[in-house]
């Protein structure tokens, strides 16, 4: 009698998995996304997502990681830009449509994941305040070089300024999130645009 041959058993695609995690991240946050709504978006069990991914707070930590993996490159662009005003305008417009998209949850992951948390969720509240205070960083020192460069004016406040260009970016998924279409985001960007200071 021939030995029968097994099937290969279906392989996990823990990418597919992980992206499925971040989109409900994305859509209800960190503390709004509970373990069976994970489970059943990514196809396993609580063991198993355990044994693959950790902890809830790894599994949101590598979901961020991907999210970022596809959004980062955006701001690298914009910061690349060579003068000021198209730096903000790149990065607005690029997060207006980024945070509309048909295909993915409305606004930010970065933005909603931290929306609402305990103190058990602390640590990842903090990760997210870290990150975005990166971004407005650099946006900061790239605002100081555009003075030295002659593009801004001399008495422009470079972290008054970064810091308002994020809290336009910020308010602008929070806005997305709750419902708000491309062009309404767009049409901030345009006010946002047209009081730019001229160097």
């Amino acid at each position: 009698m021939k030995e029968r041959k097994l099937g290969r058993p279906r392989t996990f695609d823990a990418d597919s998995a992980l992206d499925k995690a971040m989109k409900v991240f994305w859509e209800k946050g960190y503390e709004g996304s509970s373990l069976p709504e994970l489970t059943e978006a990514m196809g396993m069990n609580r063991p198993s997502l355990y044994a693959v991914f950790g902890n809830k707070e790894n599994l949101f930590r590598m979901a961020l990681e991907r999210y970022g993996a596809s959004h980062d490159p955006l701001f690298d662009a914009a910061l690349e830009k060579s003068r000021a005003r198209e730096v903000v305008e790149h990065f607005l417009r690029g997060n207006a449509n980024a945070q509309t998209e048909e295909e993915n949850p409305h606004g930010c992951l970065v933005i909603n994941g931290a929306l609402a948390c305990s103190d058990d969720a602390l640590p990842i509240r903090n990760s997210l305040i870290e990150r975005r205070a990166a971004a407005e960083a650099r946006l900061r020192e790239r605002f100081e070089r555009a003075k030295q460069e002659g593009d801004l004016p001399a008495d422009f406040c470079a972290g008054q300024m970064a810091r308002y260009v994020m809290t336009i970016s910020n308010g602008m998924a929070v806005q997305a999130a709750a419902g708000a279409t491309r062009q309404q985001l767009q049409e901030v960007v345009d006010q946002v645009l047209h009081g730019w200071p001229a160097a």
